[in-house]
């Protein structure tokens, strides 16, 4: 009979108990007198207990030793009823909770950043666990698709059990030194002193050296690295040049130069993606809306 135990008949034991009589307590929780009386009595019946001995009269009722016992246990279980009402109604608001987003390094400097310090504003208590990875990394898609992630950062395009929205097109720029003429740079006369860049296997490695096959252009690298900073830094350190998409650079950084191709390279396509088939958490969506405003800002800021 336990399991029949309801947070109704707790609630009317106890009113009855702080309010003294069956009357008062019918009208604190807006029911009738005899609807406590059996909400009470239902409860002695699931608990196999008599809970109050009942004097009759113009008496109060007076708690047995088993409705002592159970009043203890009532105080708990209202309150813990209470605190789980409480948070789950923060977690619709989405200002609680656990958010588990997959990313990658230049979302990692640029964006999240920006992203997340908006959003402990709104939800300083949301539990936020990144995860870093490659953009074109199916892995991290397929944590998306086990649910293992709530949110991932991506490039392209994503698997076809994904849901995305596009945060912007992110251009590749070339890094050459700091004297180099203003304007738009050819590619192969980027790629005629040595490169540094993302490892061959890279999403974005990839992407340039296909863009420079395109011109006929064989480049020499001298370096190859996930390292953003260590690109940049090597190539203000006369290594060689780079092409790397803007979101990645650093332009306040004075030991580089900033150029535009020519021919440009397709821009690679943020976008942050999801499993339709999964109930997200209700901050997620919120930090979708910051992410693509952050991005927005970053891109057009550049």
């Amino acid at each position: 009979m336990w399991p029949d135990l309801s947070v109704r008949q707790l609630l009317a034991f106890r009113a009855v108990i702080e309010e003294g009589t069956f009357g008062k307590a019918a009208a604190r929780l807006g029911f009738t007198q005899s609807a406590v009386s059996q909400q009470v009595a239902s409860l002695e019946q699931h608990t196999g207990h008599r809970l109050f001995d009942r004097p009759g009269g113009p008496r109060r009722p007076r708690l047995t030793p088993a409705g002592d016992v159970l009043l203890t246990h009532t105080e708990r279980l209202l309150e813990e009823i209470g605190q789980a009402e409480a948070d789950l109604a923060r977690l619709e608001q989405g200002i609680s909770g656990r958010l588990r987003i997959g990313t990658f390094q230049s979302i990692m400097t640029r964006i999240l950043p920006i992203a997340l310090q908006r959003l402990n504003t709104e939800a300083p208590d949301l539990e936020i666990i990144l995860t870093e990875g490659d953009p074109g990394d199916h892995h991290r898609q397929r944590a998306l698709i086990t649910g293992e992630l709530d949110l991932g950062f991506v490039e392209g395009d994503v698997l076809d059990e994904l849901e995305k929205r596009d945060l912007g097109a992110d251009p590749y720029v070339a890094l050459v030194p700091p004297d180099t003429p203003p304007g738009p740079i050819p590619l192969s006369v980027v790629a005629q002193a040595p490169m540094v860049g993302q490892p061959a296997h890279d999403s974005c490695g990839l992407r340039v050296d296909r863009g420079l096959e395109r011109v006929g252009v064989t480049p020499r690298y001298a370096y190859r690295s996930h390292d953003n900073a260590a690109i940049q830094a090597l190539v203000g350190a006369g290594v060689g040049n780079a092409v790397v998409p803007l979101l990645t650079v650093d332009t306040s950084d004075p030991n580089v130069a900033v150029r535009a191709t020519t021919p440009a390279i397709e821009p690679r396509v943020l976008g942050v993606a999801w499993n339709p088939q999964h109930t997200l958490p209700p901050a997620a969506h919120r930090f979708i809306e910051i992410a693509a405003g952050a991005c927005a800002d970053q891109l057009a800021n550049i």
